[in-house]
This record gives C-alpha cells, structure tokens and sequence, in this order.
C-alpha cells in the first residue's frame, strides 16, 4: 500500500509527481515573469508616448532659411481670393536668406503627426486657374483650397496647431497619414504647384483646422508679427 488509500505508489510515481508540481511551478514562474514583462512594456510605451508628446519648440521649414522680410510674403497680406488675406509666410528665391528652389527641401516645423499628405497633383488649365481665381473672390471652399494650395502636407502638432506646407513639387517617399515626425524630418520639395506662379513654399500654422481657426500673426501688423514669429521660431534676425 502506498502513502493515500488505495494507491500502490512506487518511486517513480514519486518522481513524476515531482517533475508536475516542478513544472507547474515554472509555468507559474514564467506566467508571472510574463506579465511583469507585459506590465513594463506597456510603461516604456506610455514613457514614449509622453516624451514623443513633450513641449518643443519650432523651427522654420527650410533648413538654413530666415523669416521672410518682405510684406506680401507674411500673414495677412492682401490677397484678391481666400477671403482677401494671406494665412501664411511665403518662402520664395530672394527673400528667405538662401535658394527657394524647385526641388528645395522642406521639413517638418516640428514633431507632430501627419494629417494630410497628397501624393499626386494635377495642374491646373489656364482657363481653368481663372475660373478658380473668380470663384473664391469671396471665400473658398475645402475643395478650393486644395487647388489653391496644390500639392500640400498637414501635421499636428503637440500644442494642437496644425502646420501646413503647400505648393510642393513632391511628398517625401512614403508618407502618409498617422505617421509621426520630429523636428527636422523631411516632408518634401518646394514647387510651383496650385495657383503658385513661381516655385514656393506656403508655410501656415494654425490654431485649429486649416481654413477654419486663426492663423498664426491674424490681425498683427507687420513688426508684430515679427517679433511674435522670432519668438516662435527661435529666429534672432
């Protein structure tokens, strides 16, 4: 008879007891391990998330370039569409401090995430640039301002602006809507695309949706503007 009632056991039935509860130990000590493991990814995820998120300033989106000086080139320049102002800082050859090319690099303002990236553009007719023109004289819609803007990047940015980056020749290989970037990233080229009449870039940041919020510098004169724009950018000319 064996130690329970009943049972004839013998020593390796002893043994293979043993080896159970030492496997099931082991089992339990890796269960546990695994989700301790699981607990500290999802911290580091969560550390990520918040240092991807962490206050950052901004920087312009042509490296080496300055602020525009000229005033048709800064917010709130006249304009005979878009409701009669200009929502952004024009970066043309001439008045950014380096070559404002086709083909120049442009990048991201600052970390945030895209959304907005067009790939593919169609140029306009001459005709039908016209029938754009005087159609928007007094506002435009979304629609219209994908064909003023031409090809045109958005990102979201961590202190909820959203940036804007228009008239491009070409979008970054692959990206796309929901990637992230960090400040520096490249986005894409300077173009003449939309109603551009030479090769650009549209530079503008907003407090909300494009086109639906306040533009950065609205309703600022010209050395106000500047000054708040050398703040923003960290720019000390």
């Amino acid at each position: 008879m064996g130690p329970f009632p009943g049972g004839n056991w013998k020593a390796g039935h002893y043994l293979l007891l043993l080896l159970g509860l030492y496997a099931l130990v082991v089992t339990l000590g890796f269960a546990l391990r695994g989700r301790q493991l699981s607990a500290l990814r999802a911290e580091v995820g969560r550390a990520k998330e918040a240092l991807f998120w962490a206050p950052e300033g901004y920087r312009l989106p042509i490296p080496g370039a300055c602020l525009p000086s000229r005033p048709e080139n800064l917010p709130n320049a006249p304009r005979p569409y878009r409701k009669g102002v200009n929502p952004g800082f024009i970066f043309v050859q001439g008045d950014a401090c380096v070559p404002v090319l086709r083909g120049t690099g442009v990048v991201a303002a600052a970390t945030g995430e895209v959304v907005k990236a067009e790939t593919a553009h169609t140029p306009l007719s001459p005709e039908e640039k016209k029938a754009l023109l005087d159609r928007v004289k007094g506002g435009a819609t979304p629609e219209d301002m994908d064909l003023i803007r031409g090809l045109e990047v958005w990102i979201r940015h961590k202190d909820g602006r959203i940036s804007v980056y228009a008239h491009l020749e070409s979008v970054y290989p692959g990206l796309k809507v929901g990637m992230r970037l960090r400040r520096g990233d490249p986005i894409g080229d300077v173009g003449q695309t939309g109603l551009a009449p030479s090769a650009r870039l549209l530079f503008e940041l907003w407090e909300g949706r494009p086109d639906e919020g306040r533009f950065f510098g609205q309703g600022l004169g010209k050395e106000a503007l500047l000054q708040s724009a050398r703040a923003l950018f960290a720019w000390p000319k």
